[in-house]
């Protein structure tokens, strides 16, 4: 372990410390059995003398801040009187797993909530996005990324620029790969005109769009100019399906970082949005012939 600040480290009887930075999945454990307690009308109290812990430590297990075993998700949902046994597999799942993936090693270099995407899409079951202003990160060349990172401000280091830059690589290669889980995307033409990194650059993160669109788990439409307008804000969309449909996700891009939605309301709206612009847009087909002409006209 790295950076230790004390001889000892508290350990619950299970022999777990408490946790410093939660990921994204693990946040998610945590929020679900709040929703679970709150619905079954317990409290803090009575959770933590069901698990033989002190109050505090449901706080901390709902936040995150502190591990549950499998096991005690069970317990926990049993007196909650959860009856959705999917559900409380998929979350007993969740606690189990000890997964370190691939974008661990980018921790420091680049922000968390990038990290946080990288975990949500490796878990994700399917994906379907909608995007308005730029081509989405999983189909994005590495010139592409490369000069929209450069535009942040106040600018990177290179060091920094670099490691978001292959970051963003690594999640094309994954969600692109063969054999990869349904990748669906909505881009508005606007995205497709865009001129990032100049006119080459733009024709070759095209190419890209059209390589990416015949293959058999993607699929690409466009959503054209001639389009009756959009349904939301514009800012980019994605929806990440979970084992069950009680732990999808929504993320949402925005200046201060990516924000994460998990409420039932929450999630049916933005997916609404998106199935209302992906019946607006072209066909597959027609998206293709659309692209090659933009390629032209730029």
């Amino acid at each position: 372990m790295d950076g230790w600040t004390s001889q000892w480290i508290e350990v619950d009887a299970e022999g777990m410390p408490p946790r410093t930075t939660p990921t994204i999945r693990q946040e998610r454990v945590g929020i679900e059995l709040r929703k679970m307690r709150d619905a079954a009308g317990r409290t803090t109290a009575q959770a933590a003398a069901l698990l033989g812990l002190d109050r505090t430590k449901i706080t901390q297990i709902e936040k995150a801040h502190y591990p549950v075993t499998p096991e005690r998700v069970r317990i926990l949902a049993s007196d909650f009187e959860e009856s959705d046994t999917a559900y409380v597999d998929a979350l007993a799942d969740m606690a189990e797993e000890r997964h370190k993936g691939w974008w661990e090693e980018y921790r420091g270099a680049v922000p968390t909530g990038f990290l946080d995407i990288s975990e949500m899409e490796f878990f994700a079951k399917e994906m379907r996005t909608y995007q308005v202003s730029h081509v989405p990160g999983a189909m994005q060349t590495e010139e592409y990324g490369r000069a929209i990172f450069s535009d942040v401000y106040p600018p990177l280091a290179p060091r920094l620029l670099e490691a978001r830059v292959e970051n963003r690589v690594q999640r094309s290669a994954f969600l692109m790969a063969e054999g990869a889980r349904p990748y669906s995307a909505v881009v508005h033409e606007a995205a497709l005109r865009m001129l990032f990194g100049g006119r080459d650059s733009a024709r070759r993160q095209l190419d890209r769009l059209l390589d990416y669109s015949e293959l058999p788990h993607v699929s690409l439409r466009v959503v054209s100019f001639s389009s009756h307008g959009f349904k939301g804000s514009g800012q980019g969309i994605i929806h990440a399906s979970g084992s069950v449909p009680r732990l999808d996700t929504v993320q949402l891009d925005a200046v201060g970082g990516p924000v994460f939605l998990h409420e039932q309301r929450q999630l049916e709206n933005y997916l609404h949005i998106i199935e209302t612009m992906a019946e607006r847009s072209l066909t597959e087909k027609q998206s293709r012939d659309l692209i090659r002409l933009i390629k032209k006209e730029i």
